[in-house]
């Protein structure tokens, strides 16, 4: 089976005034929800089963989802609507709803890209070439910013770094960042069931990127950076307006 969580239950606070009165997920661009375009595009890319995280404005993201029978798909609701859990709580919280025996597709609701989600998926179930199990497999690019992750050459996760600050987070001490190959974390990855039950003994509200920094040294969390990558994270009114021109392009 392969399965994937949209996690839409954010505030969308840089998409105001839109999201005053509807949540992120149902913002259009190009005419459509964005919550549909990832549905179409996870669909597409042979996905059977979906989770749907929701906090801010929920009832609207289940009736717009009742309202269409779901696309057609398996898709189920983990309601976050006592308290947002962040994005490694909100994992943890919609397990249950999953296969147990199949890894998770993560994918952020305000996300349009020109990925192959089902060969991205496909890296998570076997390495390419290798014997060793993927714990989990991020979606990364080189752009300009001030955080980093950081990987070994052979794209295995090793630590974070802030570079405006000098700060490190790694499992390992004295990491060197000059060292690493530098890549800023692009909002989609997928994660091996294994990996996802050590959640167990974590808070209910933490963030995802700490989760792997806390596990790298122990499992297999690997980077994988696309040729001619295009990505927009829908999270500002002027990438709205200019999200249509992008769609155009892929």
């Amino acid at each position: 089976m392969m399965q994937a969580m949209i996690f839409a239950a954010g505030l969308g606070t840089r998409l105001k005034p839109l999201t005053d009165t509807m949540p992120k997920a149902l913002v259009k661009v190009g005419g459509e929800p964005l919550i549909k375009r990832v549905i179409d595009k996870l669909s597409a890319s042979g996905v059977d089963r979906i989770v749907v995280n929701v906090h801010h404005f929920a009832q609207q993201i289940t009736d717009y989802l009742n309202d269409n029978a779901n696309f057609g798909k398996d898709i189920r609701i983990s309601d976050e609507t006592t308290g947002l859990l962040e994005t490694g709580g909100g994992i943890k919280k919609a397990y249950p709803l999953f296969d147990s025996s199949s890894p998770i597709l993560i994918h952020n609701v305000d996300i349009l890209s020109n990925v192959d989600l089902r060969s991205f998926y496909q890296l998570a179930v076997k390495a390419e070439g290798k014997d060793q199990a993927v714990d989990a497999v991020l979606l990364v690019s080189w752009r300009k910013t001030k955080r980093y992750l950081l990987f070994s050459d052979d794209m295995r996760l090793v630590g974070w770094t802030n570079i405006e600050t000098g700060e490190v987070k790694s499992p390992y001490p004295n990491l060197d960042p000059s060292k690493c190959r530098m890549y800023a974390f692009a909002g989609i990855h997928v994660i091996s069931p294994k990996l996802v039950m050590t959640m167990d003994e974590m808070p209910d509200r933490f963030g995802i990127i700490d989760f792997y920094l806390k596990e790298c040294a122990t499992y297999n969390i690997l980077g994988y950076v696309k040729d001619a990558l295009k990505l927009m994270d829908i999270g500002k009114l002027d990438t709205l307006a200019q999200a249509e021109e992008f769609l155009a392009e892929l």
